[in-house]
């Protein structure tokens, strides 16, 4: 059975595809056949996807069974515009077993399938489904990426109680920029205080890796 584990975050911008990149290497490391998909992408302009083609490089690299496979065979279903995929496919229905058979065929090449979302957990779909109800449907656990800047506390909490309430096994993994020096001061005493586990992206992606592999 494939493992399958749900890249999210706080917003858009927060370095989703960055970590997806540092999971793939950190599980193929360990002799792990990994696999990924992004099942949405916006702003797909003369049929370049530039996070399905930065993820698509990085997979050929670690799991050869993967070395034929083009952009479209890993990112199912684009649209033009940079936005909400409710608004840039006019509100389109998703097209659920489109999604269902690429996760299938990709699942025959891996052992662990990344799959990594489209902007947080409340970016609109269609009229009936958020990009929360996504990981939902995959049965997927999740990784909420988020930032360490101001604000991060609010953004972080949010994020995690609507895991919470949708009954998402999940872990939550800050990724630190070089202009986040603050939040040692501003922001992580308060996780820390509160018992919070502060799993930071570019230091403890083996923890993480550990964490999901297990939930």
């Amino acid at each position: 059975m494939t493992k399958r584990i749900f890249i999210t975050a706080t917003n858009t911008d927060i370095g989703k595809t960055y970590t997806t990149k540092l999971l793939l290497r950190e599980f193929a490391s360990r002799g792990i056949r990994v696999g990924v998909i992004k099942p949405i992408e916006t702003g797909v302009v003369d049929d370049f996807a530039p996070d399905g083609s930065e993820l698509l490089e990085c997979v050929k690299e670690l799991n050869k069974e993967f070395k034929d496979l083009c952009v479209k065979d890993i990112v199912p279903i684009t649209y033009e515009l940079p936005a909400a995929p409710f608004v840039s496919s006019n509100n389109a229905k998703l097209n659920l077993q489109q999604l269902d058979k690429t996760v299938a065929k990709l699942e025959e090449l891996c052992d662990v399938l990344i799959i990594e979302g489209a902007g947080g957990l409340y970016v609109p779909i269609d009229e009936d489904m958020m990009m929360v109800d996504l990981i939902k449907h995959f049965g997927a656990s999740a990784l909420l990426v988020t930032h360490c800047s101001l604000g991060c506390i609010n953004d972080t909490l949010l994020s995690e109680k609507v895991l919470e309430y949708k009954k998402i096994k999940h872990a939550v993994a800050f990724n630190c920029r070089e202009n986040d020096e603050s939040f040692s001061t501003v922001s992580e005493p308060y996780f820390l205080k509160t018992q919070f586990d502060v799993l930071k992206v570019d230091k403890n992606i083996d923890t993480i890796c550990d964490v999901l592999y297990n939930l």
